[in-house]
């Protein structure tokens, strides 16, 4: 026990009462406690009430004794109601022993000490703010008590602090804010629960700016909003829901660019739809502020576009945040670097941006955690006007389209997203563009036709863009430049690209005349295409089954319709002109001559063929024709449509001399009822012109004599009857022909194209029996 020291002033009935084991005695001594204080105040004699305090403090409140602590707990509170608006004086002697046993063991001594504060509080009122972070720091350990009397007391002690708060103009923010910032990521239930509730308080008081440093305890909040408490996650909503209307209020002092990085990191299924909400109001509120975080903003929100039914809401935000970030890319973020604003250089202790920064935000959100997260942010921040993070985008663009786990509508929002860049920011784009044509191309054997529609708008963006027709590009003179440095420009078939073109260095020499002025990646695309085509005949013929992509006639008919048709036949002609496998080329002349004949998006082209009017014209029938001379039957149809029927005729007298197989006959066949289709109405109607179309009618006739008695061979036989006399079809002179009455019909030397359909047919009989006798081969061999 005290009783043998000096104690005075205090006497030693204060001295023995304070140490004893029943409230009621300490109370007695502590309303001594409190006359004699008076006493001291009344005399203003300072001195005495210090040395008062020093003893409750050091010799009872940090005794050894439990009972002894207890007794100045209840002197310490005497001696604030004692000094009444004098409190504030001694406040720090007063409130430091008291916090100190806020930790003791014993829950009835934490619950007194929590009293005595209140008492302390309540006296001083305003004067406590200077000491608010130690009553804060204290009240934070009390809010997570296991005791339900000691949480009592502290919520009674917080309120009445929350009062003083709200009642004052003092408060000073600048030195609680880091002190809230350490607390927010408490993992505590009942401390989240604290600190959101005085957030929420100091939210509401007009002195105090609190969005001012909402970027320090942001991404604390999102922490606490994924709580699996759901009375805490409420509270949470409704204080981001308050920090979202004062943003919407006053966005122009709103630091959105030291808040962007926090709500990227965000991807807990439960906090990511708030996350996108802030997302989408920053995006709109911020505008172009933003844009150098648009590849951290895109790696968190296009997965988000995937998401199902269950998922509904977070889908939507996302698909607005995209639309929203989309719209900001403006040509202008074309300009070269030099032109624009710069992007300031990471601070100190920034995480240099890598592959992993963009992959995901467990490294961002330890940062964060580590108070740091503006110095270690996922981008850098813009000190002035912003520049669009073209390369990371694009990266994590690219990445997604890699990434064989990413959903349809994440891959079909990729696809548009690189559209958008080739037509805001073509000249930036075509750096990227060696890079993501493999992937591109390989992405037109996707499983849903609405991502290979949209990659074919893509590819097509690049293949006619502007931007890419330098001095590398094809020109009109047939010479150009055209870059194979991509391993995977033409994998099936690489030959093919070498072939096209008698290359020196990189210089091609050998191009058609006839070919249209395009960019270099025109061709590359057209080759590629080319092999895709074959590495579906391919899987076809092994799988014997369709596949699920979408078939390469649909994929031509959409680059008709985005690109112009003519080029692209050009340059399919061109390039099947010089294809080695003469069976493939077979193949690919019947399906792209179907298309001709058959799809509505080629109805201008085929106008085109029909009369020959132009030169151009006449030398795109020249270019086809040189190539269709690989499938016979094509060729005759395109005779057909261009109207040239005399050579239609003479073709198919030659058709004696070739090898009459069954594909062959239903090649005929399928011709047959082309003629029937409304695409050959001209020619049906041209039928009643005897006269003037003698060899439309005897190319029909030979036609007829090379089908059997079959279905087809009925269906020509009755349409040819229909034929008005048949005395109108001896044959006229060559000067009444049909080809010489068409005006304006360019000379075109048709002897010279059936010599290239003889020598083209030639090659393909001496392949057919080179095959058949590898065929062979082997069993000659098992003989010898």
């Amino acid at each position: 026990m005290n009783t043998e020291k000096d104690f005075s002033p205090l006497t030693p009935n204060i001295v023995r009462a304070l140490n004893d084991k029943l409230y009621e005695k300490r109370k007695v001594a502590a309303l001594e406690i409190e006359k004699l204080v008076r006493e001291f105040v009344a005399q203003n004699n300072s001195t005495q009430i210090r040395h008062v305090i020093q003893i409750l403090a050091s010799e009872f409140a940090l005794s050894q004794h439990p009972h002894s602590r207890k007794g100045g707990l209840i002197g310490l509170a005497a001696c604030s109601i004692a000094l009444g608006k004098d409190s504030g004086l001694y406040l720090k002697e007063l409130i430091e022993p008291v916090l100190t046993c806020f930790n003791d063991s014993d829950s009835r001594l934490r619950y007194y000490a929590c009293e005595a504060l209140y008492n302390i509080v309540k006296v001083a009122r305003g004067a406590v703010l200077p000491h608010f972070n130690v009553l804060f720091d204290g009240l934070s350990k009390l809010a997570a008590d296991p005791d339900p009397n000691v949480k009592s007391g502290s919520e009674l002690l917080d309120r009445l602090l929350k009062d003083i708060v709200t009642e004052s103009n003092k408060f000073d923010l600048v030195a609680f804010v880091p002190l809230l910032r350490e607390r927010i990521y408490s993992n505590n239930q009942y401390a989240r629960q604290f600190i959101i509730s005085w957030i929420l308080v100091l939210e509401s008081v007009p002195d105090i700016n609190l969005l001012d440093y909402l970027p320090e305890i942001l991404d604390g909040l999102f922490q606490i909003l994924g709580d699996g408490s759901k009375e805490i996650r409420r509270m949470c909503e409704v204080v981001l829901g308050e920090f979202l209307k004062e943003i919407k209020k006053t966005p122009s002092s709103v630091k959105f660019a030291e808040m962007a990085n926090i709500l990227v990191i965000h991807s807990n299924d439960l906090i990511q739809l708030t996350a996108m909400t802030w997302m989408r109001e920053f995006i709109q509120l911020a505008g172009r502020v933003v844009l150098p975080y648009s590849s951290g903003i895109l790696t968190a929100v296009l997965p988000c576009l995937s998401y199902d039914d269950r998922k509904k809401s977070t889908k939507e935000v996302a698909s607005a945040c995209n639309h929203s970030l989309m719209k900001l890319i403006t040509p202008e973020d074309d300009e070269d670097e030099d032109t624009q604003s710069t992007v300031s250089p990471p601070r100190e202790g920034s995480p240099p941006k890598s592959q992993d920064d963009l992959n995901g935000c467990s490294d961002s959100i330890d940062v964060v955690r580590n108070k740091s997260f503006q110095r270690g942010s996922l981008f850098q921040i813009a000190t002035t006007a912003v520049t669009l993070d073209l390369d990371g985008i694009v990266q994590v663009l690219d990445r997604h389209l890699h990434d064989s786990s990413t959903g349809m509508m994440t891959r079909i929002a990729v696809l548009k997203w690189l559209y958008h860049l080739y037509i805001k920011t073509p000249r930036k784009m075509f750096r990227h563009t060696d890079s993501l044509f493999p992937m591109l191309l390989k992405t037109l054997s996707d499983e849903s036709d609405e991502v290979i529609l949209k990659d074919l708008e893509v590819l097509a963006e690049i293949a006619s863009s502007p931007a890419g027709q330098t001095d590398n590009s094809l020109s009109c003179d047939g010479k150009s430049e055209v870059h194979v440095t991509d391993p995977n420009c033409s994998a099936l078939n690489i030959s093919l690209f070498n072939q096209l073109y008698s290359v020196t260095g990189s210089k091609v020499v050998d191009s058609s005349p006839s070919t249209p002025s395009m960019n270099s990646y025109f061709y590359k695309f057209m080759i590629n295409l080319l092999n895709f085509t074959l590495g579906f005949v391919v899987h076809y013929l092994l799988s014997l089954r369709s596949l699920i992509c979408l078939s390469p006639p649909f994929l031509y008919r959409q680059l008709c319709l985005l690109l112009h048709a003519e080029n692209i036949f050009h340059s399919m002609a061109d390039i099947l002109l010089k294809e080695e496998d003469l069976k493939f080329a077979s193949t690919m002349v019947q399906t792209l001559n179907t298309i001709l004949l058959t799809s509505a998006e080629l109805f201008q082209l085929r106008n085109q063929l029909k009369d020959l009017h132009t030169q151009e014209s006449c030398t795109l029938f020249c270019c086809l024709y040189r190539s269709w001379c690989h499938n016979p039957v094509a060729t005759v149809s395109l005779c057909f449509l261009t109207q040239n029927y005399r050579h239609a005729y003479d073709l198919i007298q030659k058709f004696g001399d070739l090898e009459v197989t069954v594909d062959f006959l239903m090649e005929v066949d399928k011709l047959v009822q082309l003629i029937e289709s409304p695409i050959f109405t001209y020619l049906r109607l041209q039928l009643l012109d005897v006269e003037n179309n003698p060899y439309l009618i005897k190319a029909l006739y030979g036609l007829l004599m090379l089908l059997p008695q079959s279905q087809a061979f009925q269906l020509l036989s009755n349409r040819l009857s229909c034929v008005p006399n048949p005395e109108l079809m001896r044959t006229t002179d060559d000067s009444q022909e049909c080809g010489a009455k068409r005006p304006t019909q360019a000379h075109m030397d048709y002897g010279e194209l059936l010599e290239h359909f003889d020598r083209v047919q030639s090659k393909h009989l001496e392949v057919r029996h080179q095959r058949a006798g590898r065929a062979n081969h082997p069993d000659r061999k098992l003989l010898l």
